[in-house]
């Protein structure tokens, strides 16, 4: 037997250093990154984006979606962004982020023309869908959910990465594809504390303590496939990397569907924000999971259902008796059309992935309860049967909304096309009560339904000065309009302080603590060393345990003493034995600060809450009216420091929106007369 011998395709770079400065620096090159390199990039300076992956077809959106929430501004929306926004502030009792919201309501669709005008596409140009009730004849612009309020619009959503990789070479935006970014550059300010707040350590001690002011001056990295260390100087900084995962769920078998988004998206960004100090909340909110073929799912929206791409699909039981659609007022609806309209005296009704079960005022059409169906005797297992329904209908879900939306182009819709699955004649079984595609167990937990993120202002500005945060990175994120929206916001306001501030100085000695964390693993034998996926399999098993759906200060504590085991005795013999599995080292290293972040905000919040889905055993009583506040959590020195925020801290949304936005709306306004 011939003994087969694997060499590494690329140069060995490792140990060497490069510096590159720019005026802004874009850190992740998902749809919220490339907005804002465009942004600062129209603004005439000079950006750098760095990717993980390439930037073509990175991040969540690489291989597409389906639809864009919350476009209030486009001709046919019989909304304004006013509602829309607050809608959502309100259907998360407030424990939502307005001001992106309203970024995302007020500004998506101007993304999205601009994606079309980049070549991405966003009409039916063709004809596809003629004479479909979803379809408006004058525009071609095509409607989800909503047929009556027209604000979420179909898309074909592939199209769009590339687009947006076109767009950012033509404005001459440094792309660094293959580079992780691994830690913030933070230089402190003369000038003492910003304003004094009162301020407590999760252990409860009251102290009197000022933020420190910190300023970002950039950034570090290294090449993922050659080693190159990677010092990206920068007057503005703008986090645009994904939120947590792999916290919980893990399966070493199948990587690459333990989580919903891309498998190299794990919240890299939060981790090395917390490290540098900046300010989080929301941390302690996760859902039960609900996709994650990490042993107990289907890929997401390979299973039949009801919901977001699959809305509103027929339903029928095992016998083939079709389940009942009902309005929010319980009225049985009779046609597949009435699904898509309001109920009488409801303005407008809410839909998409960070909308599950809305209050009554927002709630749309909907299948009957899962228990409800029970007690009338309908029979598992459930199926969606789209040869019952139009044939529009059933071609947009299955030919548009399944293959545009991310990770079913090739693994559901051409893989079930290949294998002779035909949506006239056949079913797909539904496994789960609702679009989960599996019944998960509470301490199995994902970043679902608007988590936490970092915390910002108005200027989506974080504790750091001259550091900016946008799309995933933020608190109570949402969905492609969001990043796209809140990306280009973040981009032109960076660009704003970019041109008043000079580049920060760099402390060597940051440097080479950081060159010395990084390159470790490749220098820890591999037969005596512990690999990646250990570790992760470690913390996901520990959270499960000390962090699941039911929580307590005795479990949390248990925790983060394990998770310290774990930095004290796992991360020395971590071992790889190239640069992509150094990178996928740093991926857990970064899972394993976040995890220590998510046990720090929950011991914080000394009370349970059904909107953040907090369950404290310890502290029983629901949603007090003392602690309807976001805690906002940061490090400091070693102690984890903790201060109130008010739920409404933003404001009148559309006030102060337009005081700080005066430039953008006369801009918008001159291109709309033009």
């Amino acid at each position: 037997m011939v003994e087969e011998k694997y060499s590494w395709p690329y140069g060995n770079e490792v140990g060497q250093e490069e510096t590159i400065e720019s005026d802004v620096l874009v850190l992740g090159g998902g749809l919220s990154g490339c907005f804002a390199a465009i942004a600062a990039a129209r603004k005439g300076l000079s950006v750098t984006l760095v990717e993980k992956g390439a930037v073509e077809r990175s991040g969540s959106a690489g291989t597409g979606f389906d639809h864009w929430e919350s476009a209030c501004t486009n001709p046919c929306s019989k909304v304004t962004p006013e509602e829309i926004a607050e809608a959502y502030v309100d259907e998360q009792d407030w424990y939502s982020n307005g001001i992106a919201h309203y970024i995302e309501c007020r500004e998506g669709y101007d993304r999205l023309l601009d994606l079309e005008s980049f070549g991405g596409k966003i009409r039916d140009t063709e004809g596809e869908f003629v004479g479909a009730e979803f379809r408006d004849e004058k525009t071609k612009l095509m409607f989800a959910y909503d047929y009556e309020n027209k604000f979420t619009i179909r898309v074909w959503g592939s199209t769009f990465k590339p687009a947006l990789y076109r767009e950012l070479k033509r404005l001459g935006v440094r792309v660094m594809d293959r580079t992780e970014a691994t830690a913030l550059l933070v230089e402190k300010m003369s000038g003492g504390s910003q304003e004094i707040q009162e301020e407590k350590t999760v252990t409860g001690t009251k102290e009197k303590s000022g933020n420190p002011v910190r300023r970002g001056i950039g950034a570090m990295g290294m090449n993922v496939r050659t080693g190159k260390f990677y010092v990206l100087r920068a007057k503005a900084t703008v986090m645009a990397m994904s939120r947590p995962a792999r916290v919980w769920l893990f399966s070493a078998d199948t990587t690459g569907l333990c989580e919903f988004r891309p498998m190299q998206s794990i919240g890299s960004g939060h981790a090395m924000g917390w490290r540098a100090g900046m300010e989080f909340t929301m941390m302690e909110k996760t859902v039960r999971a609900e996709f994650s073929a990490a042993g107990r799912s289907f890929p997401p929206y390979g299973a039949g259902n009801n919901h977001n791409t699959w809305y509103a699909a027929t339903m029928v039981d095992a016998r083939g008796v079709e389940i009942p659609y009902v309005d929010r007022d319980g009225r049985e609806l009779k046609t597949v059309s009435e699904r898509y309209y309001p109920a009488p005296g409801q303005k407008f009704f809410l839909k998409g992935g960070v909308i599950d079960n809305p209050k009554y005022e927002y709630r749309g059409p909907e299948t009957l309860d899962f228990e409800e169906l029970m007690k009338r005797g309908y029979q598992l297992p459930f199926y969606a049967d789209l040869s019952r329904m139009p044939e529009q209908e059933r071609r947009v879900i299955w030919g548009m909304m399944v293959g545009e939306e991310a990770k079913t182009k090739i693994p559901i819709y051409q893989n079930y096309t290949d294998r002779g699955f035909d949506p006239e004649q056949h079913m797909l079984q539904s496994y789960g009560t609702g679009w989960q595609s599996a019944n998960f167990l509470e301490q199995e937990r994902q970043f679902f339904g608007a988590p936490g993120g970092v915390m910002h202002d108005w200027d989506l500005k974080t504790n750091l000065v001259g550091v900016y945060a946008a799309g995933d990175q933020l608190y109570a994120s949402d969905c492609a309009g969001f990043a796209c929206a809140t990306g280009y916001y973040a981009g032109r306001k960076a660009a704003e302080y970019a041109k008043t501030a000079a580049l920060g100085e760099v402390c060597r000695a940051d440097v080479e603590t950081e060159q010395e964390r990084l390159y470790a693993p490749l220098y820890v034998s591999g037969e005596d060393g512990v690999s990646w996926k250990e570790l992760n399999m470690a913390i996901s098993k520990a959270m499960q345990n000390y962090c699941g759906g039911v929580k307590c200060e005795a479990l949390l504590k248990e925790g983060l003493d394990l998770l310290e085991s774990f930095e004290q005795e796992i991360v020395p013999k971590l071992t790889a034995a190239n640069p992509h599995e150094l990178m996928r080292v740093h991926e857990v290293l970064d899972i394993l600060t976040v995890a220590e972040l998510v046990l720090h905000a929950s011991l914080a919040r000394k009370s349970s809450s059904v909107p953040l889905c907090f369950n404290r055993s310890d502290y029983p009583e629901l949603d007090p009216v003392n602690d309807r506040k976001h805690i906002v959590i940061r490090r400091e020195n070693g102690a984890v420091m903790t201060r109130d925020v008010s739920l409404g801290f933003f404001g009148k949304l559309q006030a102060e929106y337009e005081k700080r936005n005066q430039d953008y709306i006369q801009e918008v306004a001159a291109r709309e007369k033009g």
